[in-house]
């Protein structure tokens, strides 16, 4: 009997290659579900990435579109300019409007050839253009290459980034200045890019050299994980549009049905940790937002400006301490109350209730002024801004409003208004000083004649007391007519400077401008004569009433007439004409007067200056007489120019609101 030599060979061939087999199938099993749940996590983040691209794309499409839309506006407006078909104060209209309809242009203006303001959209004109070195070269390229550019963002001072838009104005091939509209990034970043966008997306503008120009982190920091960089196609200009996810990458397990596995074999464990992480997280929020409220909190009690919000009945709900302040009552006395408020005064009761129905009816006055009564019974002149008041779901709940305190700013207007009226009363008392001397000849050619003729009649009388006979009463009665005219005459000169050198308060009224050529055409007249200049005046029947201070109007008729007077002193007296001259403008409601001389002109070294206070090129002059005129002027709304007469001279032109109903 042979013992077998095969088997123990085919035994250890055949253990390995059954235990392999399953080892095998298992580690094979376990490399797919590896392999899945990572092929699964690169889709996914080829997913993301590939919609976090269009998104940056959809998003830079938004911004140019949106630029584009001011683009054809300032293009439509640059149009209109140079066709002349617009003012100054319509140029400011529409870009106000354009700022009203996109916020984050910051400002706009139109600059004149010089550089200098003619237009903007500040609510206060500013001659000041603001632009800086990197704007002001964006400006020469548009001007040399007659299309619109934008400059180079630049950085504020308080790291806000600003660029400015350029587009040049040309009428055929002569340069007109150009219209500017100046954005600022992170205003960009908030008005332009969709709030779903930013919820998921850190978004950065970068400049040429990388530098952040402004940043919205919505909800954090992004990971760098999914990132994309878009250039924004804007000439002139180099920015890049950054958006990089807050999402980071996605997790293995959870991709998969082993997750699932996996999870519902942890199924209690991890619901344990679900509902912890849920309290801490809610902890943590409830902590966060304790804390939010108490800033909050702590930032409205520290604010000088007064803040109330009221519900859609025009209920009370918040008073902050700085209105308390205002109003001069504590908040207990204030929430929860319906008009009539106690802070409102008797005499404003009307503007009150009218404003109030507007607030029932859902329309409200964003801002305006009124009064507000303490309890003490001061009155508090204040400025209130109202806006709608809405929820997280964007619900309107109420209207809030800010209020601030504006005494320091009245008085100090008022303060401003006094040291005018004192200056145009000395101005009108240093007129009547250089008049002096033509008044005293003028007065006296009437005083003598008044004392001739009476000394005549009391010579009648004592003739005829002499020598018995009747007296002749056809004798007396022309001398002493002839008397009483020239007094009439004395007394028109006196009251003519007597009304206009006395002080009182500017008053607006309708008035006539013949009417106020006649109250000091006696004072026109005295200079006229007195310098062998002829006076012409043309003025049309028919031209409606202006609105305007009968004095203040008339200081600057008298100062014009006067300069023009002394203008042509050194031309032959056969061409001293003094015109004064009136029209109508029915489109713009307003009339126009001119006052022209045939004198030597006005050089241009001088023309720049003009109106310029305590310039003056005469030795003994004080400098303040044009800048009162145009002060005048501007105070009722016109404006005050100058510009060389065609025939020889200076035409002086003043512009003044017509009265209402005028055709």
């Amino acid at each position: 009997m042979t013992t077998p030599t095969a088997k123990p060979p085919r035994q250890h061939f055949t253990n390995p290659v059954r235990w392999l087999l399953p080892v095998v199938l298992v580690l094979f099993f376990l490399a797919v579900l590896i392999w899945l749940p990572w092929q699964a996590r690169q889709m996914e983040s080829s997913e993301r990435q590939e919609q976090l691209i269009a998104d940056t794309l959809w998003v830079e499409q938004t911004i140019r579109f949106q630029l584009g839309r001011h683009e054809e506006s300032l293009r439509s407006l640059a149009g209109e300019i140079a066709f002349g078909h617009l003012s100054p104060e319509q140029v400011h209209a529409r870009l106000l409007r354009m700022l009203q309809n996109g916020h984050e242009v910051r400002r706009a203006m139109w600059l004149a050839a010089d550089g200098k303001v003619v237009a903007s959209s500040d609510a206060s004109p500013q001659r000041d253009s603001g632009l800086s070195a990197a704007s002001l070269a964006a400006a020469d390229q548009a001007r040399r290459t007659h299309r619109p550019v934008y400059s180079q963002p630049q950085l504020g001072e308080a790291g806000g980034a600003t660029f400015d838009f350029h587009y040049p104005l040309f009428k055929g091939g002569d340069y007109l200045g150009s219209l500017v509209a100046r954005y600022q990034a992170g205003t960009i970043l908030e008005e332009m890019v969709p709030w779903w966008f930013a919820q998921d997306n850190q978004i950065t503008l970068l400049d040429r050299d990388d530098k952040v120009l402004a940043r919205r982190t919505a909800a954090g920091p992004g990971h760098g994980v999914y990132t994309h960089k878009r250039a924004l196609d804007l000439p002139g200009a180099s920015i890049t549009l950054v958006t990089d996810s807050v999402k980071s990458e996605p997790r293995l397990l959870p991709n998969l049905l082993v997750g699932s596995v996996i999870a519902l074999s942890l199924a209690l464990l991890w619901s344990l940790l679900a509902l912890w992480g849920h309290i801490s997280r809610r902890l943590a929020a409830e902590g966060a937002l304790r804390q939010q409220m108490s800033f909050r909190t702590a930032m409205e009690n520290s604010l000088v400006t007064g803040l109330r919000a009221r519900d859609l009945e025009g209920r009370v709900t918040y008073v902050n301490p700085a209105f308390c302040q205002i109003v001069g009552y504590p908040p207990e006395e204030l929430i929860g109350k319906l008009p009539p408020m106690p802070y409102w005064a008797p005499e404003a009761m009307t503007e009150y209730q009218h404003r109030f129905a507007g607030v029932l009816a859902g329309n409200v006055t964003p801002q305006f002024e009124t009064i507000f009564q303490r309890s003490t019974g001061e009155r508090v002149p204040v400025l209130i801004f109202e806006a709608p008041l809405v929820d997280s779901v964007g619900k309107q709940t109420g209207w809030m409003g800010s209020i601030l305190d504006i005494s320091d700013r009245k008085r100090i207007e008022e303060l401003n208004r006094q040291q005018e009226e004192k200056l145009q009363t000395s101005a009108r008392l240093a007129t009547m000083g250089e008049l002096a001397s033509m008044l005293a000849h003028e007065l006296n050619q009437p005083l003598a004649a008044i004392s001739s003729y009476t000394t005549g009649a009391l010579n009648v009388l004592a003739r005829a007391e002499g020598s018995g006979e009747a007296l002749d009463c056809g004798m007396l009665r022309p001398a002493l007519q002839q008397a009483g005219a020239q007094a009439q005459r004395a007394g028109q000169i006196i009251r003519s400077v007597h009304e206009f050198v006395k002080k009182r308060d500017p008053e607006r009224q309708e008035v006539a401008v013949q009417s106020l050529l006649d109250g000091i055409e006696a004072l026109i007249d005295l200079q006229a004569r007195q310098s062998y200049v002829s006076l012409q005046l043309s003025i049309p029947p028919t031209l409606p009433p202006v609105l305007a201070d009968r004095v203040m109007i008339e200081q600057v008729l008298l100062n014009l007439t006067r300069n023009g007077i002394e203008a042509m002193a050194q031309v032959p007296p056969a061409q001293r004409l003094l015109r004064v001259e009136a029209s109508y403008d029915a489109a713009l409601s307003q009339v126009t007067v001119e006052v022209i001389d045939h004198g030597h002109g006005i050089p241009d070294d001088v023309a720049a200056r003009l109106f310029a206070p305590f310039f003056s090129t005469k030795a003994e002059g004080m400098g303040m007489g044009l800048s009162i005129c145009r002060t005048a002027i501007e105070f009722h709304g016109g404006t005050l120019i100058h510009q060389a007469n065609p025939a020889g001279g200076t035409i002086f032109a003043f512009t003044l609101p017509a009265a209402a109903g005028a055709p």
